[in-house]
């Protein structure tokens, strides 16, 4: 049987969904490769992935193992949308309409995570940011940075450890 992107995706992030959940990490859509971070076969060593286990101050030997610390902190990833946009190269209106068309698959996710709409949440890169941080607190979830947290690759993976890290301090 074959399953859309966005059912492969849930399928990977469900095996390693915390209880309860304490952080909520909004980045814009998976790759068009089979890069996806909840993806246990893939590599430590990829970008995303090795931004988040640096956060955690993990190392792990695999993504499995890395994934089940993530877990085990009861932090959670979620796309904007999993429809890649990444295939929409730099065409950031097609890219933003994208993920202004899923916003409500996004919205009623977070719902469903998240009775309790206090749980922080950070957005991750600068589009998901200026699209999402109104609708999402209009909408009553706690989006606890104000201000972006850039993408960890293509040279911006210092300001993303500065900017996420500095977040993770002020919730002490």
């Amino acid at each position: 049987m074959l399953h859309t992107k966005r059912e492969v995706c849930l399928m990977f992030r469900s095996a390693f969904a915390p209880e309860p959940v304490k952080l909520v990490i909004v980045v814009e859509s998976p790759p068009n490769s089979e890069l996806y971070f909840y993806n246990p076969d893939g590599k430590v060593t990829e970008w995303l992935f090795a931004a988040m286990m640096r956060q955690l101050g993990c190392e792990p030997k695999t993504k499995e193992e890395g994934l089940c610390e993530f877990q085990r902190r009861g932090w959670v990833l979620v796309d904007a949308t999993y429809h890649p946009v990444n295939k929409l190269g730099k065409k950031e209106k097609k890219r933003n309409a994208v993920i202004l068309r899923y916003y409500p698959l996004l919205r009623d996710d977070l719902a469903a995570m998240l009775p309790d709409k206090s749980v922080p949440i950070i957005l991750v890169k600068a589009n998901v940011h200026r699209l999402l941080y109104r609708k999402l607190t209009d909408d009553g979830f706690n989006v606890i940075n104000d201000r972006v947290v850039y993408f960890p690759s293509h040279g911006r993976q210092p300001e993303f450890h500065q900017q996420f890290g500095a977040i993770l301090k002020s919730l002490g």
